[in-house]
């Protein structure tokens, strides 16, 4: 895999969300910085075989 593309939404409860497009990786939070940094470490659990690992991750 060269990218993983992650689609943020508001979430209806306060802060938002971010939804992997192809993979089961999900996760939240409270503001942009804190979601950026969700994101690393949900690609990180997600793929702990570095070699597997995704060279671009996009949030759109």
């Amino acid at each position: 895999m060269t990218e993983i593309v992650f689609l943020i939404e508001d979430d209806p409860d306060g802060g938002y969300t971010a939804k992997a497009l192809g993979e089961s990786i999900f996760t939240q939070a409270d503001d942009i910085e804190t979601l950026r940094e969700m994101v690393r470490d949900a690609v990180q659990c997600h793929f702990p075989d570095k070699q597997k690992y995704p060279k671009v991750v996009m949030l759109i």
